[in-house]
């Protein structure tokens, strides 16, 4: 099946305060985000014209950059109208939305504080990351790669480096036939999936490894507030590879992901069952409501 390549579309993207037509957003070659992926994003869904937790993705945007040592020239308000505009520009209603910030090209070395910051917002059609069939459960390989230490990296960061292992270990999963990755940490543990977080039902709980070297995402975050609403417990720790027998079910969260089971992990097998369930239609209902009825919802 050939591709559409991302920088021949029709369309229009908000680049750095204005809309313009989707070919005309481009970058020079020598811009350092490129070079030494000083570049944070975000990943957001837009379900009946609602971008779902807006507001969190535009300020963990911003908190991203300054983690990275730079300021984002707009605020989260302007974030989040840009968001809004740019899916009105293209006539969407349930769409993927990619904002991103990087460093330019006043200066192409390691230090790069004299560099201007640019932000753009660009939103197209695409389905769960899985597709359609994901209800039968994904398999996921064991990553020869490991998430790093959070002294090593800016792990709290969404910023572009971060990624870099995951597309390696994605790739290393799908030459094996699988659809993705499961990767540990430095210490051995548990972490996530390259682009998902991961969680376990054993014992009629849910299990899910600490965020202390990769992202606390707001998918994550957001069905463990429905597993609390439906009295489901939920316990972060620290997850070892041989204790993954003991669950019975597991599914991978995050925005792309939606809410995604988990039928494989390396030689073990899950089959998705009522927990999996129940919090997938609960964030599949949850999604389709107003921001003000997100907010209820969750803090009811």
């Amino acid at each position: 099946m050939a591709l559409m390549p991302f920088d021949d579309r029709d369309g229009m993207i908000w680049w750095n305060g204005q809309l313009i037509p989707w070919r005309e957003a481009k970058l020079h070659v020598l811009s350092h985000g490129l070079h030494y992926a000083s570049a944070v994003f975000e990943g957001e869904r837009a379900y009946g014209g609602h971008v779902f937790k807006l507001r969190e993705h535009s300020e963990r945007l911003i908190e991203s950059g300054r983690i990275l040592g730079f300021e984002i020239p707009y605020g989260a308000e302007e974030i989040d109208r840009a968001c809004e505009e740019v899916l009105a520009a293209n006539h969407m209603t349930e769409a993927y939305l990619r904002p991103l910030a990087w460093r330019g090209t006043e200066q192409l070395s390691v230090s790069a504080q004299q560099t201007r910051i640019h932000l753009m917002v660009a939103c197209w059609a695409w389905p769960n990351l899985f597709g359609a069939d994901r209800m039968k459960g994904v398999r996921l390989g064991m990553s020869s790669w490991k998430r790093p230490h959070p002294e090593t990296s800016p792990t709290r960061s969404k910023a572009a480096g971060n990624y870099m292992i995951g597309t390696m270990s994605k790739h290393e999963a799908e030459a094996a036939g699988f659809n993705d990755a499961l990767m540990l940490d430095w210490r051995g543990q548990v972490s996530e999936a390259t682009g998902a977080n991961i969680f376990f039902a054993i014992d009629g709980e849910l299990h899910t490894p600490t965020p202390d070297c990769f992202l606390d995402g707001i998918t994550r975050r957001t069905v463990i507030a429905l597993a609390h609403k439906r009295q489901i417990k939920v316990v972060e720790r620290a997850i070892f590879p041989e204790e993954m027998k003991r669950a019975t079910e597991a599914f991978l969260t995050g925005t792309a992901a939606e809410l995604t089971p988990v039928r494989q992990i390396g030689e073990l097998h899950f089959t998705p069952g009522p927990i999996t369930e129940t919090l997938l239609n609960d964030y599949e209902a949850l999604v389709r409501m107003s921001p003000a009825e997100v907010e209820a919802k969750l803090a009811a």
